[in-house]
């Protein structure tokens, strides 16, 4: 056995229990093995930075790969969020309204989309978005405020999609 693994393997023999222990403490048994698993992963491929004692870094490292994967499952569960709430409702209104949106923006100018795509899609402030197109925050300010009322004037334009009706006689003929 090489010095690195003998080191490592006692590290993970003295460490292991009380990381695991710490691990339960904060987030429960669940995901416990696999935030240990993924610590002293780490603490193998950074073996070189691991101080002595160890405990202390393995404990600090367990505690960020517990943050990420907690991160990661509430990016998961707001994916699923929304993911839930398409399907309440009449789906076939949300896509009409959907498409009447996105007819009414490809009917503006270029400029008027970009301001609305950063606002809206991107979640910029204006005072970022200004940065974006190069202009100050009040001018931005502005330039929303007019292709917000140029989206609105499409919007009351765009004819709405006509319902679509089967007909079962054809379809069965």
């Amino acid at each position: 056995m090489t010095d690195e693994a003998y080191r490592f393997t006692g590290m993970y023999d003295e460490c292991r229990q009380r990381v695991w222990a710490y691990v339960v403490s904060r987030a429960g048994r669940q995901i416990a093995d696999e935030v240990v698993s993924e610590t002293f992963a780490i603490a193998w491929r950074r073996l070189e930075d691991v101080p002595e004692p160890a405990l202390p870094w393995l404990l600090g490292t367990a505690r960020n790969v517990l943050r990420d994967t907690i991160r990661s499952e509430a990016r998961r569960e707001a994916v699923r969020a929304e993911l839930r709430s398409w399907t309440e409702g009449d789906v076939a209104d949300q896509v009409t309204e959907r498409l009447g949106v996105l007819t009414a923006l490809a009917d503006l100018a270029e400029e008027d989309r970009e301001i609305l795509i950063l606002v809206a899609w991107q979640g910029l402030s204006p005072r970022d978005a200004a940065r974006v197109v190069g202009c100050s925050a009040a001018a931005f300010r502005v330039r929303l405020h007019r292709a917000r009322k140029r989206l609105a004037q499409r919007m009351e334009t765009v004819p709405p999609a006509p319902p679509r009706v089967r007909n079962l006689s054809e379809e069965w003929s």
